[in-house]
């Protein structure tokens, strides 16, 4: 017989868990939280029986963590704590440190979010698993695991994450998910690694899979005349938050030459005067503004344009269209942006002020490049 106790509901807040969804990505994290349940709580049970160096054996003999449903809205999986109470293997009693175990991790989560001792609800070896949990979450998202407590709601997110991880003096480095643009300078078939050197970033090693070896290759083939790539994996970062190498490539590829994102990269380096003592160096704000604009607006099958950065502090996009030549200058300040075409047979000449904020201006943009490439026909 089976014991179905409900344990754990914790609420997933962003837009990616809106409409009763959680991405598969995320499911990898209530695993880890399974696993770290059951070592706390065998650490309660041996705060209680001081007289004992390890937990009984049959300790977690049938018990489990099981996902049962994810209720609508913010989706809310809820999990429930399963007990086979079979040849009384597995006595009632043990049930409490289980319970115990979830409270100290939503305890301790609460004091990394209100800037409170966190060792006080859990000790420092098992701090370290908060590196594989919540790992997957971006800005503005969260798991709220009290979320009916609307003081203090337990929330986990990329912020009280790292505060859990690095309260363990134990822990030395610390993983994210990341993506990365860069070059592959070296490849060694021998070790399965390659060198990533970071656009505007550090050079790093990361592991060569067999999926992943022909992209490698190629990338590092074409690396004196420019190939980049985008990897999409798991960072390990040090406590200065300085990336050491990448633990996992989860996907790899290769870059078009005038990728946004990557040349935009670029030009994070620049500092004030980078123009013979002159010109501002462009904003980070604006700089991950436009990338995102070009990411969310600009249609795949249209060609990109290049990228240069201007003396006051913007970026100018080029396009050569056969017979034609199109700028387009964008100031960081008011999201506005300078269209100019011209017509190098006739020397016919058309400008046009976008606000680029508004989808409208990225429409008519994508438009007049559609007419002159014959996309939009």
């Amino acid at each position: 017989m089976t014991q179905h106790i409900p344990f754990l509901s914790p609420k997933m807040e962003g837009a990616r868990f809106d409409g009763h969804a959680i991405p598969l990505e995320m499911l990898k994290d209530l695993a880890v939280l399974e696993e770290m349940i059951i070592e706390v709580a065998k650490w309660r049970y041996l705060q209680e029986h001081q007289d004992r160096k390890r937990s009984p054996r049959h300790f977690t003999e049938g018990i489990s963590l099981k996902l049962t449903a994810v209720t609508e809205g913010s989706a809310v999986p809820h999990l429930e704590l399963c007990v086979e109470e079979t040849w009384g293997l597995f006595p009632p009693v043990n049930q409490a440190y289980f319970e115990r175990a979830r409270d100290s991790i939503i305890g301790a989560i609460n004091a990394a979010e209100h800037d409170e001792p966190i060792v006080n609800h859990l000790p420092d070896n098992l701090l370290g698993y908060f590196d594989r949990i919540g790992r997957g979450l971006r800005d503005g998202e969260a798991m709220l695991f009290d979320p009916a407590n609307h003081d203090r709601p337990a929330r986990l997110n990329k912020v009280t994450r790292r505060k859990l991880v690095l309260a363990s003096s134990q822990v030395q480095e610390l993983t994210e998910e990341v993506t990365l643009r860069g070059t592959v300078p070296e490849a060694d078939q021998g070790k399965m690694s390659f060198e990533l050197q970071v656009i505007n970033g550090p050079k790093v090693v990361a592991p060569i899979t067999a999926q992943h070896l022909v992209t490698v290759l190629e990338a590092f083939n074409g690396y004196r005349q420019g190939a980049r790539v985008l990897l999409q994996g798991v960072g390990r970062y040090n406590r200065c938050d300085r990336l050491q190498s990448i633990e996992t490539v989860e996907h790899i590829s290769m870059l078009d030459a005038n990728d946004i994102a990557a040349r935009l990269d670029e030009f994070r380096s620049l500092k004030h005067g980078w123009l013979a003592g002159k010109g501002f160096a462009p904003s980070m704000q604006g700089l991950d503004w436009l990338a995102s604009c070009f990411d969310v607006y600009y249609p795949e099958g249209l060609p990109l344009p290049y990228l240069y950065p201007t003396a006051e502090g913007g970026v100018q996009a080029e396009w050569s269209l056969g017979e034609h030549e199109i700028s387009l200058e964008v100031n960081f300040d008011t999201h506005l942006g300078e269209w100019h075409s011209l017509n190098l047979t006739s020397q016919e000449e058309t400008t046009s002020d976008l606000k680029l904020d508004e989808v409208d201006a990225w429409q008519w943009l994508a438009a007049e490049i559609g007419k002159l490439t014959g996309a939009g026909q």
